[in-house]
């Protein structure tokens, strides 16, 4: 009895003490990755730049700096604003937000009141001019240096400016044309002489342009040459030929597509037909690159973030492999202590263990007959009310449906209602896509799909598919019905046997989740499989799902 206990004594030591092993700190150090994503971005290398800053909030993470993994997701959400992907520059800021609220020093204040300006700038490239307007204020609220405060000012005049409200942007264009920034107040000087015509107008814009001439402000130059050739366009269109020209040329030494097409957009316009022409060309092939390039930074980010994480998840996977193999011989040993308790507890503890293995059973048997009663109410939901939203979504999503088309999908659901224990509606890697696509339309939704073909979808069994797919439709009507999203990211992996599925969204989230049947037999069905679903629903700040199982 006493060799018995001795062992059973020696592995709880040798267990206790290899989990305070494992308790470990990490010191803060220099993070090179951040210095290099900073070159990269210095030298206009902005796609290195943004691989780099995603290696150094990593970084950042791992020694429990929020500050340092805040500015490198501003930097990142920066990046993908100046490359025009706006929404996911706003995805990227909610996160940095999201690091950021557990601090409340001024160095935090004021990395929030930078992310705030950059979501006010998506937002306004979105023109949500209200939410523009939104995220200036709460940056003003966040900063004390006064020229800052100044600068937002004048960036909500020029807000109101675009919604064509000229007197309310005046009164901001004045305010800002207090600061001591010289850069800032040709800024603001130039704006405000573009909301009135007029000699007091004119002298404004020559003498923005003087000041951003002498401090060599190209950006500066090119916008005081666009307000020129449009000032001047009613009243002397050689003039404004001769300023649209010179913004043309400032633009392409700016290497500015965005401001090369304005000019472009301008001089076709204002130059005779001969030349006329010879700028369309150019505009025409300008505006299919630009166009192409941001559709293919919309995903190249997507991509790169996928990327990283399966990497993370690769890495994280071997660590575990490997302390699962070290603690494989500390498992032994409390194996044979709790061998030896069994044999020296006797035939008292064996009674003991049957009869709660009895209870267990009985439980068990209970529980069944629930999951019974479930799986039919999960039938009527997911077969019948689903059915009927993916139809309506298709018809608001495709107005042009014929009848016969419509006719034949309501026809389905009628034989579907009919016989409830109808297990065998194709989930097959095709009907999947169709299924995601048809709660998505170029105006509305934008959806994003990474990684389907990848996980091996075809290769999974039919329940596995069936249930999967069922969640995935849950949250697709979830987010049709209350979200307002108008941006949906699906990411899939697959590590060895483990297959996660993350699904992000931008709509208005939720302070709460309701426990509604949908989101009920979410987790019931990934239950089923083995699997589980985990929810981030913060009100104002989109809906995250996560699902994680194991495949055969």
């Amino acid at each position: 009895m006493k060799k018995y206990l001795s062992i059973f004594i020696f592995s709880l030591f040798l267990f206790f003490l290899q989990c305070s092993q494992k308790k470990s700190t990490f010191k803060a150090e220099h993070n090179y990755a951040y210095d290099k994503a900073t070159e990269y971005r210095d030298h206009l290398k902005s796609d290195s730049a943004f691989i780099y800053y995603l290696k150094a909030k990593e970084e950042f993470l791992r020694y429990g700096d929020m500050n340092g993994v805040a500015k490198s997701l501003i930097n990142m959400s920066v990046i993908m604003c100046d490359k025009g992907d706006y929404f996911g520059s706003i995805e990227m800021s909610i996160e940095a937000k999201k690091a950021l609220s557990i601090k409340n020093d001024s160095i935090s204040k004021n990395l929030l009141a930078s992310n705030f300006n950059t979501m006010a700038i998506a937002s306004k490239e979105l023109k949500n001019y209200d939410d523009a307007i939104s995220y200036y204020q709460q940056a003003i609220k966040l900063t004390t240096d006064k020229n800052h405060i100044l600068a937002y000012y004048n960036n909500i005049g020029d807000v109101f400016f675009k919604k064509n409200k000229n007197s309310i942007a005046v009164l901001y264009f004045k305010k800002a044309l207090s600061t001591s920034d010289s850069i800032d107040y040709a800024r603001a000087l130039n704006n405000l002489a573009k909301t009135s015509k007029g000699k007091s107008s004119i002298l404004n814009i020559l003498q923005a342009l003087k000041i951003r001439q002498r401090l060599n402000d190209y950006w500066g130059e090119n916008s005081s040459y666009a307000t020129l050739s449009n000032y001047y366009y009613d009243i002397d269109k050689n003039k404004s030929l001769i300023y649209a020209t010179k913004m043309y040329g400032v633009a392409k030494t700016l290497r500015s597509p965005d401001d090369q097409i304005e000019a472009l957009q301008k001089l076709i316009i204002l130059e005779n037909p001969q030349k006329s022409k010879q700028y369309f060309l150019t505009y025409q092939k300008l505006n299919d690159s630009l166009q192409t390039a941001r559709s293919k930074a919309k995903n190249q980010f997507a991509l790169i973030r996928y990327e990283t994480e399966k990497n993370k998840a690769d890495f994280q996977k071997a660590q575990a492999d490997n302390v699962k193999k070290q603690n494989q011989i500390l498992k032994q040993y409390a194996g044979l202590g709790i061998l030896g308790l069994i044999l020296i507890g006797g035939g008292a503890g064996s009674v003991v263990w049957y009869r709660r293995r009895r209870k267990r059973l009985e439980k068990e048997k209970e529980l069944e007959i629930k999951k019974t009663e479930l799986r039919y109410s999960k039938k009527v939901h997911d077969k019948v009310a689903n059915k009927v939203y993916r139809v309506m979504s298709e018809v608001e999503n495709v107005p042009e449906m014929k009848k016969e088309v419509l006719l034949d999908k309501l026809e389905n659901i009628y034989e579907i209602s009919r016989d409830i224990s109808y297990d065998h509606e194709p989930t097959d890697e095709k009907h999947l896509v169709e299924m995601l696509d048809s709660y998505s339309s170029q105006d509305d939704v934008q959806l994003v799909k990474v990684g389907i073909q990848e996980i091996g979808w075809d290769t999974f069994s039919k329940d596995t598919q069936s249930e999967v797919f069922n969640v995935l439709q849950e949250l697709m009507t979830n987010m049709k019905k209350h979200s307002k999203a108008t941006r949906v990211v699906i990411i899939m992996s697959r590590i060895n046997e483990e297959i996660t599925i993350r699904y992000t969204d931008n709509g208005v989230g939720c302070a709460k989740l309701s426990p509604k049947n949908g989101i009920k037999n979410t987790g019931n069905r990934m239950e089923s499989i083995g699997g589980t679903i985990n929810f981030d629903a913060v009100s104002g700040e989109g809906f995250k799902a996560e699902l994680k199982f194991s495949v055969q």
